[in-house]
């Protein structure tokens, strides 16, 4: 895609850099603008859940991160009056969905580097420190950047720009772009200590634990070189220094020796959501978009669902292979996750952590639906726009697909070997074809760009048919099963695991439901 503008990226946090990742990914040329002469190096952010992993997967920054991370298989709840647990996550529940079955902690002054570095050794030169925008303009095909340098002012063109410039969104701000919600009075403060709680403080905390209590509650995280302590921060108490935060830990942990404070942090929390994310070709992402109070790991892990959704939409259509109409659906489908998803849900554990509440809708129902909703964050996007959509699951046992779910990144094999349905996936929309191969059934040809089809079966395609180079052998219908689809039933997956569409189909016919959707879809 050398022949076209760049994608402009405002911002060069974790969002602004996992955009880039994912615009590089799909062959798109971007440039990142940070106004900063370094990547952040504020204490904050501290759990990448699994969804988020499978992002960092699919555009190719997996190793590296979870090199430089904490793994961890169990999200504990802990009530701090009896010191008892319950309704712990545990994500080795997630081991037939996914290839990243735990969570990991890694504060974002960490996590950052590690993207810039990928995204540098892919596209040198991608990332432009000292870079401030100062204003902008669009017209109908691109958009013009006033920016500030350490050389003057310099104009800059794109094709469109991303604003992943935080809550304080200069973007956000000039296009005079509500943002609805509130800011609570409440503030919450960290504290990073370095202590031996393994061996000689023997205290076998979960790696992630939430310590609920409704005089003073506490969120323990166990990062790669530290253990983490957060805690709430009533809104007419004075900003502790950080001995007092250390102090407030040991309140918890009980006594220990040998203990170092290695920095400590006190900030705004807020629940406020910007009230349209598109203007043209400028689109809100992340904080920028909307500002989600850090419970459950909701914040960053929501912004890289936005992450996931726009980049693929933007190559689409500056292949040729969609209309400008695909890149209305980002806004679309990401709203209502946030808004009434992450939002609200952070809302509700907040209120479980002071025990102001019940049991929390998300943390019943099986502890299988537990930790998809909790690991996976249980998507189902509104592809429809009927409103069917949801962040929670249920039940004890893995329950049939509907449209809108992410797939399960189940192995399957294919004229390659083993490979993985989100794979296939990646490199744009898959037709899957759950079908009996021994009757040589019709199966639509790869005739859109964009589109690849395949059919899968438990019986594998004979050398004299014509589809055996587009086989997935599907052991004992596992794949099958799991998804819940009955013989002669076919699929179409998005380039982000979503499920756009699940319908039977004739195998004696040419008609072809599968392309007709995905036409509607790109606006074919």
């Amino acid at each position: 895609m050398t022949d076209q503008l760049p994608v402009a990226i405002i911002g060069g946090g974790p969002i602004g850099l996992l955009t880039a990742l994912g615009l590089h990914r799909y062959g798109i040329d971007c440039q990142v603008f940070e106004e900063d002469g370094s990547l952040s190096l504020d204490t904050k952010a501290g759990t990448i859940l699994t969804r988020t992993l499978e992002i960092f997967d699919r555009y190719q920054v997996i190793g590296p991160v979870l090199a430089g991370a904490m793994r961890l298989d169990e999200i504990g709840e802990i009530d701090r009056a009896t010191n008892t647990a319950s309704n712990g996550v545990h994500t080795d529940l997630l081991a037939g969905e996914t290839r990243y079955p735990f969570a990991v902690n890694i504060p974002q002054h960490h996590l950052e580097p590690i993207l810039a570095q990928a995204l540098e050794s892919k596209s040198p030169g991608t990332i432009a420190m000292h870079h401030r925008l100062v204003g902008f303009t669009q017209d109908a095909t691109g958009v013009d950047l006033q920016l500030q340098t350490p050389e003057g002012q310099v104009t800059r063109r794109c094709r469109y720009l991303l604003a992943c410039d935080g809550g304080r969104s200069f973007v956000r701000e000039s296009l005079g772009i509500s943002v609805e919600g509130m800011t609570l009075a409440e503030r919450y403060m960290l504290v990073d200590l370095e202590v031996d709680l393994d061996v000689e403080h023997q205290r076998d905390y979960p790696y992630l634990a939430y310590f609920g209590d409704p005089t003073e509650w506490m969120i323990l995280v166990r990062q790669p070189h530290c253990w983490r302590f957060l805690f709430p921060l009533p809104a007419d108490a004075p900003e502790p220094t950080a001995q007092e935060m250390a102090e407030r830990a040991l309140r918890f942990i009980g006594e220990v020796s040998d203990m170092r404070i290695l920095g400590s942090n006190v900030y705004a929390v807020h629940h406020r959501v910007a009230k349209t994310w598109q203007d043209g070709r400028i689109f809100l992402m992340g904080d920028a978009a909307h500002l989600i109070t850090p419970m459950w790991a909701l914040g960053l892990n929501t912004g890289a669902l936005d992450a996931s959704n726009l980049p693929w939409r933007i190559a689409y259509v500056e292949r040729g292979w969609a209309a400008q109409s695909l890149l209305d659906g980002y806004a679309t489908e990401q709203a209502p996750v946030a808004v009434e998803g992450s939002g609200e849900m952070a809302e509700e554990a907040r209120a479980n952590m002071e025990r102001r509440r019940g049991t929390l809708d998300a943390m019943t129902g099986g502890a299988w639906g537990v930790a998809m909703t909790r690991g996976l964050l249980g998507v189902r996007l509104d592809l429809t726009g009927q409103g069917d959509w949801s962040m929670v699951m249920h039940g004890h046992e893995p329950v049939p697909v509907r449209v809108g779910d992410r797939i399960p990144d189940m192995p399957v094999f294919t004229s390659q070997g083993r490979q993985y349905l989100h794979d296939l996936a990646t490199e744009g929309f898959i037709g899957l074809w759950f079908t009996d191969l021994r009757r040589n059934p019709i199966i639509a040809a790869d005739t859109q760009p964009g589109l690849r089809h395949f059919a899968v079966s438990r019986w594998d395609a004979p050398f004299n048919q014509s589809l055996r180079p587009r086989a997935i052998f599907d052991p004992g219908e596992s794949v099958a099963t799991r998804l819940g689809v009955a013989t002669n039933t076919c699929m179409l997956v998005r380039p982000d695991g979503h499920i756009a569409y699940i319908g039977p189909f004739d195998p004696r016919s040419d008609h072809d439901p599968l392309t007709e959707c995905y036409r509607r879809i790109v606006g074919a």
